[in-house]
């Protein structure tokens, strides 16, 4: 796979991406003008919570101020980044995507030099070991061919004693909420992607994926093969979403 001539300059992917891999990403491009307005409207305003609770289990509070990195995969637009910098004002952040659509849509938002823009593939991230004091991604291993390997490049880019934290959907539950929440998925997220964003078939795609993902308690065995230890995570909105955090050893 090469890099378009629109995309240079932006990042070089060094991989050879399977056919479903660049759909994925042609995909995100294409959503990229409406994504943050349909995932506050999906999450019914609760992802910028969400998002501020990842970044507290990150440890970065407790880090040496002025020196603290944080990385940021499958950044999107870029909201974790900007809410990182508010809660963290010293904090240097590289923000990275596998779309360029989602970077430029990210870019024209935000003029924060702080944050440094990368298009980068996550199973073989373009930075050098024990880089970031923390790595955080939210609704990336649902997409990727390899959850795996994706935290086993987050955990060589960590400095040892530094945390992985991933925000992440989880297929539903049988509880007596069940019907309730497969609405949600089945009938109301394709609605709003064909009324709001006119990409009905990604917003068929994005609830598919996460009925079909793995639950929190096999997406934390995948964390601690990759090499995390004291992995543990947090279930919100009835166990269809949670929070997975692992600590590369010292």
């Amino acid at each position: 796979f090469k890099v378009g001539k629109k995309e240079r300059g932006i990042g070089t992917l060094t991989r050879r991406f399977t056919h479903r891999e660049i759909e994925v990403r042609r995909m995100f491009d294409r959503l990229s003008g409406r994504y943050d307005l349909m995932n506050r409207l999906i999450s019914l305003g609760l992802d910028h919570r969400w998002r501020r609770t990842l970044l507290k289990r990150t440890g970065l509070k407790r880090a040496r101020p002025g020196k603290r990195r944080l990385l940021d995969v499958g950044t999107g637009t870029g909201k974790i980044p900007l809410e990182a910098l508010r809660r963290y004002p010293g904090l240097l952040v590289t923000a990275v995507d596998f779309s360029p659509g989602m970077i430029q849509q990210g870019k024209t938002g935000c003029a924060d030099r702080r944050i440094l823009w990368c298009s980068a593939d996550a199973l073989k991230l373009p930075f050098r070991d024990t880089t970031f004091d923390a790595v955080t991604s939210a609704y990336l291993m649902r997409n990727v061919s390899d959850p795996e390997q994706a935290f086993r490049e987050q955990r060589r880019v960590v400095k040892p004693g530094g945390l992985v934290a991933c925000l992440e959907t989880s297929p539903p539950t049988q509880t007596f909420l069940s019907p309730l929440v497969l609405f949600h998925l089945q009938v109301v997220i394709p609605f709003l992607g064909r009324v709001i964003s006119r990409q009905a078939g990604a917003y068929t795609y994005l609830p598919d994926t996460t009925r079909g993902f793995v639950p929190p308690k096999k997406l934390a065995g995948f964390m601690a093969r990759a090499g995390l230890e004291q992995v543990w995570y947090q279930e919100f909105m009835f166990g269809v979403m949670a929070i997975h955090v692992g600590r590369r050893p010292e």
